[in-house]
């Protein structure tokens, strides 16, 4: 199949994070519509964010990649990513998250936009999003290079366990954060929160570059190096 143009590329990044921004915040509003428990609120917003990824990545992986993630497209960009296309998929995802939170309020009946008043500060908070984007990031690297066909359902299924075993519900995704804070509903987050999520953010998938890149070295290279040693 012919490589698509950068314009296509750029559009289906923008689709694919305005619908899974849509997905975290109108799921929320909806779970929280529909109940007052909590962890059935976040189950429900977790279920709805897992499946919208497998979706989104299996339908329009093949034509960008699927990254819906600038700290994701900055790992690509130091692997296959042409890194004069990075500033377009970052602001692609940008534009697309804010419209999937317009398209979320617009759907519930709420502002347009509205900051969130949502607190998501400190140590154990940042910690949290780095590691949630650190596995994230392992997740597909080790994915693409043993089995690429099970990306999507490998991603879907690391955020929903991420949701809960992170005490940040795992944003791991610059662009998404930003979009939440535009929300004063259940996946918010305060503006002034977003640069300590980014920092942890970008933090995490630049580790799990260099560390993956190391532990999935080709086995033809690690053999070729054992044949040099002994000789």
């Amino acid at each position: 199949m012919a490589p698509f143009d950068l314009q296509r590329r750029l559009v289906a990044e923008a689709i694919g994070t305005a619908m899974l921004v849509a997905t975290v915040v109108g799921s929320g509003i909806m779970a929280t519509s529909l109940t007052e428990d909590v962890g059935l609120a976040l189950l429900g917003n977790t279920l709805a964010t897992g499946a919208m990824l497998v979706v989104l990545i299996t339908v329009l992986g093949p034509i960008s990649g699927a990254h819906f993630n600038p700290a994701v497209s900055l790992v690509f960009a130091m692997r296959s990513l042409p890194k004069r296309d990075l500033t377009g998929y970052v602001l692609a995802q940008i534009a697309g998250g804010v419209a999937g939170t317009i398209a979320a309020h617009l759907m519930f009946e709420l502002p347009l936009v509205e900051f969130s008043s949502k607190v998501r500060t400190g140590g154990a908070q940042w910690f949290s999003e780095g590691v949630a984007t650190f596995g994230l990031v392992a997740v597909i690297l080790a994915g693409i290079r043993f089995e690429q066909k099970a990306v999507p359902w490998l991603v879907g299924l690391y955020i929903t366990a991420a949701y809960w075993f992170t005490a940040s519900t795992s944003f791991a995704n610059p662009a998404v954060a930003l979009a939440r804070s535009l929300t004063n509903t259940f996946s918010g987050i305060r503006p002034v929160d977003l640069p300590g999520f980014w920092l942890a953010e970008i933090a995490g998938a630049l580790l799990a570059l260099i560390l993956f890149t190391w532990l999935l070295q080709p086995a033809e290279t690690s053999s070729t190096l054992s044949s040099e040693a002994k000789l």
